[in-house]
């Protein structure tokens, strides 16, 4: 896959977070809500994840960091060309296990094993790099509270969810919320092998910080793939193996590429993406033993961003409550 990057004047390293005043308790407070959300759809469902709950397809891959990098991304995982075994989890990001032709976020997960080094949570060395993507550039809410708060009366019912809308956010704001995100679902989905995804909030990249997209592997989307994003991604993967670059976007400044207000897209013309790497996925049976036994294997794996070198740590407080709420959840499902 040959791609060339624009030329990209050396990023600020000017960043920094701002943590909340109260943000130790508001974390704390998210495990209460997520306990009650896995109580609710463990009891429907049997045990399982809280968010992303429904997986399409579990695959092996190859992560290959190209050469010829430019200074500033050379750090972490992209410092020197290699070559990684790579697991895949393709999912939709509802707590339900809904329909595929339910609007919904989709998730590419990623977990590039054969690493070593320091890892994101401070407690020793790591020996894999996650990457959780999602099909939209930006998160949805501003906050994790706003988030918590969202999917936590969503999990309890409508009713809950209009009072807490309305309530939290006025009358006008509470439909102005629901019509934002509601606009943002109704995104036509393509499918898993044919539309960019994200990280949406962003990670460290050394003393850099970075978001990552990647680009989709085909342009021959299928109208019927809705009825089943999995068969649609194998019939995309019969044709021949599947590649999407992989790229990063450097922070500017706080203005135009924010690091805490997860809602703000940054913008391509301001920061342009940089081609990193590039995910293999090659032509694999899933039905097989081997692919059988593979795909159990992912379902039971912990996709954590904070599964990360300290290069590439998360950054932000969504990301920073996703390292409490994630580390609950695993332990809810014996991950």
């Amino acid at each position: 896959m040959a791609l060339e990057n624009k030329t990209v004047a050396a990023p600020s390293s000017n960043w920094k977070e701002q943590l909340l005043p109260n943000e130790e308790k508001l974390h704390a407070d998210h495990l209460l809500a997520f306990e009650e959300i896995r109580k609710i759809k463990d009891a429907k469902y049997g045990k399982g994840r809280q968010l992303h709950r429904k997986a399409q397809l579990g695959l092996h891959g190859r992560f290959e960091v190209l050469s010829g990098l430019p200074d500033y991304a050379k750090f972490g995982l992209f410092a020197t060309p290699a070559t990684y075994d790579t697991w895949i989890r393709l999912s939709n990001g509802s707590m339900d296990r809904a329909s595929d032709r339910k609007p919904d976020i989709r998730g590419f997960s990623i977990k590039i094993l054969g690493i070593k080094g320091p890892g994101a949570l401070g407690s020793g060395d790591t020996d894999c790099q996650d990457f959780l993507m999602i099909q939209r550039p930006a998160f949805g809410f501003a906050t994790s509270q706003d988030f918590v708060g969202f999917v936590h009366h969503a999990a309890l019912g409508p009713g809950s969810l209009f009072k807490y809308l309305f309530s939290t956010f006025g009358l006008i704001g509470g439909f102005r919320k629901l019509n934002k995100l509601a606009k943002g679902l109704k995104t036509p989905f393509t499918g898993f092998a044919t539309e960019k995804f994200y990280t949406a909030t962003p990670l460290a990249c050394g003393p850099y910080a970075v978001r990552m997209r990647m680009l989709p592997a085909s342009t021959d989307s299928n109208t019927n793939a809705q009825e089943s994003w999995s068969s649609d991604f194998l019939s995309h993967l019969s044709k021949g193996d599947l590649q999407f670059a992989v790229q990063l976007q450097f922070y500017v400044d706080e203005a135009r590429t924010p690091i805490e207000d997860a809602t703000n897209e940054w913008p391509e013309d301001i920061a342009p993406f940089v081609t990193v790497a590039v995910l293999t996925v090659p032509a694999q049976d899933t039905e097989s033993t081997e692919g059988s036994k593979l795909a159990t294997n992912i379902e039971a794996a912990a996709f954590d961003p904070w599964n990360a070198l300290i290069e590439h740590r998360p950054l932000g407080e969504v990301m920073r409550a996703r390292k409490v709420v994630y580390f609950q959840s695993q332990l809810g499902r014996k991950a």
